[in-house]
């Protein structure tokens, strides 16, 4: 295996799969139809691993898997179709998932929307909060069984949900989730949906590991994506001002740069007994609550066990259905 002690800002994702082989490993990744999910599928099924691309527009999903086959041709890959900001369209995913598949290695929590206009999801969860997090917590948890079937043969399955960084915006709001009283603002809303990305990863750790299941949160970096695709020409300016004026994060990433961090979640040697960390540039970081800052390293109360609690049983109540 190659050396592993360099990875950083600019490592890449298949520089962090090098030497590691997915052969037999089934991973499925929401948001596989563009951007860092893309990425993350192509360098993962260049390794040998199956994948299954959950997107919420098909067509779409189908030409990314083409686009894959174009590099990998013998890529194992299939598209499946899911709404994350639909409880129902979850539910329907996850049955026909389990039946088709009663064993899942890998989850990638790759799909999401950043600083929208104020909207609701299907179920009336404000539109950042309920797709980011409530989407990928009960697709997690319906999905669970073929984790711990994953687990039971011994094959060590990781679930990687993405943060950010933009959770140094905000902590969670267990009172007021869904702005019923507060004043919406759009990366406001969008850094509450990154914390409770990293709270569950937390939580799911805590529940999972003692059946062998782990899980991590992952900032990316940041990367013109997609994922932008509701900026302003001023967002987009603030945004690059803030990284070229970083000293530790010198500039914006290139999607092989940012699906780095995701890959490395998923398949690290050296994590495989430790989860529930917050992850970037490829490694662990460190608490900074130094609120005058855009700094590197994660906020402590995304690593606040009692508010992840918390949140779990929230989102419990949210999607009415309970998990272990």
């Amino acid at each position: 295996m190659s050396d592993r002690s360099g990875f950083g800002h600019q490592t890449t994702a298949d520089e962090v799969l090098d030497g590691i082989d997915l052969s037999g490993r089934l991973v499925l990744i929401t948001g596989g139809a563009s951007g860092l999910g893309h990425e993350t599928a192509r360098a993962m099924a260049a390794k040998g691993a199956q994948i299954i691309i959950a997107a919420r527009d098909m067509e779409k999903g189908e030409a990314a898997m083409t686009a894959i086959h174009g590099s990998v041709p013998d890529a194992q890959i299939e598209v499946m179709q899911l709404d994350l900001a639909d409880l129902d369209s979850i539910r329907a995913f996850t049955t026909l998932f389990l039946r088709e598949h009663p064993r899942l290695d890998l989850l990638i929590n790759n799909a999401g929307v950043m600083a929208c206009a104020q909207a609701t999801t299907k179920d009336g969860f404000e539109m950042q909060f309920g797709t980011n997090h409530l989407g990928h917590f009960l697709l997690t948890n319906r999905l669970r069984p073929a984790l711990e079937a994953s687990a039971k043969e011994g094959r060590k399955p990781r679930v990687v949900t993405l943060s950010s960084r933009a959770h140094h915006t905000a902590p969670v709001d267990l009172d007021d989730p869904n702005y019923k009283q507060a004043t919406y603002e759009k990366w406001e809303a969008y850094g509450r949906s990154k914390s409770a990305n990293a709270l569950f990863a937390l939580e799911l750790d805590k529940r999972g590991r003692d059946t062998g299941l782990r899980s991590y949160a992952v900032h990316p970096g940041g990367i013109m994506t997609n994922l932008g695709r509701h900026l302003t020409d001023e967002d987009i300016a603030m945004l690059m001002a803030r990284f070229s004026q970083s000293d530790d994060q010198p500039g914006f990433k290139t999607i092989p740069q940012g699906a780095a961090t995701s890959c490395y979640a998923a398949t690290a040697p050296e994590l495989a007994d430790i989860g529930g960390m917050y992850l970037e540039d490829c490694g662990q970081t460190f608490v900074n609550d130094d609120l005058k800052g855009d700094k590197a390293g994660q906020r402590s109360w995304i690593m606040d066990a009692d508010v992840a609690s918390k949140l779990w049983t929230l989102s419990e109540e949210l999607v009415s259905e309970q998990f272990a």
